[in-house]
């Protein structure tokens, strides 16, 4: 197909061309919140997002031990606390248009800009289910010394609305524990080093992450959405364990190392038989 067809009002809707597209694993570049607007109701069984934090303000950070710059483009650059906000509220509120009755919604974000999802999220009338503490083990130092060294990140994990009858893979999760119930304290480090084999994004997340997102939250056959796909993990996660998936990014540098990811675990497959 050289396009995606979405119904909507009985009235077919087209988005552009995929930038890639295999019967598992589709990408579109483009505006996030444009290309969603695109799309018809109830579409995904998962989404899950990692949004911009609004950074990239010119300061710095660690990186293997050497000073660098956080600015991660014009994508990440704050205009202020209510323009934000605003821009949290609009695209959170497409993902709830686009999740199915019972789906749910995962984001990940720091002190930054995780309270504005948080509280966007209760106007919009999500199901708030869990609040994640990823304890990321070797976090980068604090170059400051001003404060206390950021060791964690927030995911917010929500159902579509207080009606959804949404899927939670209780005993798995219990079982990959040891046998006893999983906390919602998750202790995962940074993204491996031949997890940035193909290239890397200056947020990207760990694969075991999204693994137990994956995991947590649907059934094989499920369809997942990132509409900020980045290096494309959820994406990996997702196709690894037999879900498919619909990654959204403006970049084309990113979207090439998602297809390289992408084409890297098929090769992996085919080998492996």
């Amino acid at each position: 197909m050289s396009s995606m067809e979405i119904w909507s009002n009985d009235q077919p809707q087209t988005l552009s061309a995929p930038y890639f597209q295999s019967p598992e694993f589709t990408l579109f570049q483009g505006d996030s919140l444009e290309l969603m607007r695109g799309m018809a109701d109830a579409q995904f069984d998962m989404i899950f997002a990692d949004p911009p934090y609004f950074l990239s303000n010119g300061g710095v950070t660690c990186k293997n031990g050497r000073m660098v710059s956080v600015d991660k483009g014009r994508w990440d650059r704050s205009q202020g606390a209510q323009a934000n906000h605003e821009f949290n509220m609009a695209w959170l509120n497409e993902c709830q248009r686009l999740l199915k009755p019972n789906g749910t919604m995962w984001v990940s974000g720091t002190h930054h800009v995780i309270y504005s999802i948080g509280f966007a999220m209760q106007l919009l009338d999500f199901k708030i289910l869990n609040d994640i503490a990823w304890f990321k083990v070797n976090p980068p130092p604090n170059l400051s010394c001003r404060y206390f060294t950021h060791g964690t990140e927030t995911i917010l994990w929500a159902a579509k609305n207080h009606k959804a009858k949404y899927t939670f893979n209780y005993a798995l999760m219990k079982e990959e524990n040891g046998g006893k119930q999983m906390k919602n304290l998750w202790s995962i480090m940074s993204p491996r080093k031949d997890e940035k084999t193909f290239g890397k994004h200056p947020t990207q997340k760990p694969m075991e992450l999204l693994r137990r997102i994956v995991l947590a939250s649907t059934d094989e056959g499920a369809t997942i959405l990132d509409p900020f796909s980045g290096s494309g993990t959820t994406g990996i996660a997702a196709v690894s364990h037999g879900r498919k998936y619909v990654g959204l990014d403006q970049s084309d540098e990113y979207l090439d190392l998602s297809i390289r990811r992408f084409q890297g675990l098929q090769e992996l497959q085919e080998a492996e038989g």
